[in-house]
C-alpha cells in the first residue's frame, strides 16, 4: 500500500525529485521502490527518460482507479482526527503576494500561536489556479472574479488602485492630468500569468470607464516588484492604495489621477463546499473573516 501511494505521488508530480521531497525519501530510493512495484505487478507503470517521468497507459489506469480510494481513506482519517480536542492539520492557500501581505500576514502570528497543531502553506500565484485540481483548500481573489459555484467569505474592504511615482520622477516629468497622458510616461506593467496579456490600467470617472495600455521599461508578475520599481524611480506604478499609502504619507511616493481611480470589490477567501470542512479549516475561515465596514 505504501508503494502504491508512492506511485500516485510520482505519477502526479511527474518527477522523482519532487515526489521524493514530498515523501521524505531520496530519489534513488523512490526509483528503486517503483521498479520493485512494477516487478511485483508484472506491468510497467512509469515511462522514464533522462529528464521526465510519466505514467504509462497501465499506470494511468491504475492512477485513475486507486487515487480516489486513497483520497477517501485520507478524508475519513481526517474526520476521525476531528474528534481530538484541538484543531490540527495543513491548510493550503493560493493567492497573490499583496493578498498574502495585507490579509494573511497580520493574522498569522496570533492564529498559529492559538492553534499550534495547524500549519499554513501559502502559494503565491497571480493566475486563476484551479484550486480543486491543484489540491488547494482555498484561494483568495477579488469577489467579482470568483465563480458562482464557490463559497466566498469576504476578507477585507473594497479598495482602489493608485497611480504613484517618486517626487524626483515628477520633478523631471509633468504629472498626468488624464489617463490618456500616461502614454507620455514610463509605466511599470504587470502580467499576471506567463501566457496572459499585460494588464490594461482601468480608470473610471463620473460613469466613464477607460482601459489604458501603458508602456515602460519594466514588467513583473508581482505587485510588490511593481511597487519597488516605482520606489526606485523607474516609472509610474498602479498599485493597491493600501500598499501605496504608507509611502505616500512618508513622502516617498506621490499619487496622481486619484479622481480617476475606481473601487474594486474586496478580497474573498473561496473554496468548493462545506461538506468536508475540517475544524482546522473552519477555524481559519473564522479568523480571516472580515468584520469591518465595507466602503
Amino acid at each position: 500500500m505504501n508503494d502504491i501511494q508512492a506511485f500516485i505521488t510520482v505519477a502526479r508530480e511527474r518527477s522523482f525529485t519532487r515526489a521524493a521531497a514530498l515523501l521524505g525519501v531520496s530519489p534513488s530510493a523512490l526509483s528503486h521502490t517503483m521498479r520493485n512495484l512494477e516487478e511485483r505487478i508484472g506491468v510497467r507503470l512509469l515511462a522514464r527518460t533522462t529528464r521526465n517521468v510519466a505514467p504509462t497507459e497501465a499506470g494511468e489506469k491504475l492512477l485513475l482507479s486507486v487515487a480516489p480510494l486513497f483520497e477517501q481513506i485520507n478524508s475519513e482519517i481526517e474526520r476521525i482526527a476531528e474528534l481530538r480536542d484541538t484543531p490540527a492539520g495543513n491548510i493550503r492557500i493560493t493567492c497573490s503576494d499583496n493578498a498574502a501581505e495585507d490579509l494573511l500576514r497580520p493574522m498569522l502570528p496570533a492564529f498559529l500561536a492559538q492553534y499550534p497543531d495547524i500549519s499554513i502553506e501559502i502559494c503565491i500565484d497571480y493566475g486563476f489556479t484551479n484550486i480543486v485540481s491543484e489540491r488547494f483548500d482555498a484561494g483568495i481573489r477579488l469577489g467579482e472574479s470568483i465563480s458562482k459555484d464557490m463559497i466566498a467569505v469576504r476578507m477585507g474592504p473594497d479598495w482602489r488602485l493608485a497611480v504613484v511615482g517618486t517626487p524626483e520622477y515628477f520633478q523631471a516629468n509633468p504629472a498626468p492630468l488624464t489617463p490618456q497622458d500616461l502614454a507620455r510616461h514610463r509605466c511599470i506593467n504587470i502580467r499576471h500569468s506567463p501566457a496572459g496579456s499585460v494588464y490594461a490600467w482601468e480608470f473610471e470617472k463620473e460613469g466613464r470607464k477607460l482601459n489604458i495600455r501603458v508602456n515602460g521599461p519594466l514588467i513583473s508578475n508581482s505587485i510588490l516588484h511593481v511597487m519597488n520599481g516605482a520606489l526606485d524611480g523607474i516609472g509610474l506604478a498602479y498599485v493597491p492604495d493600501s500598499m501605496a499609502q504608507p509611502h505616500i504619507e512618508a513622502g516617498r511616493l506621490v499619487e496622481v489621477l486619484s479622481d480617476w481611480s475606481p473601487m474594486f470589490e474586496g478580497f474573498h477567501l473561496y473554496y468548493p463546499n462545506r461538506r468536508n470542512t475540517s475544524s482546522a479549516f473552519a477555524a481559519f475561515v473564522d479568523a480571516v473573516r472580515y468584520r469591518g465596514k465595507i466602503r
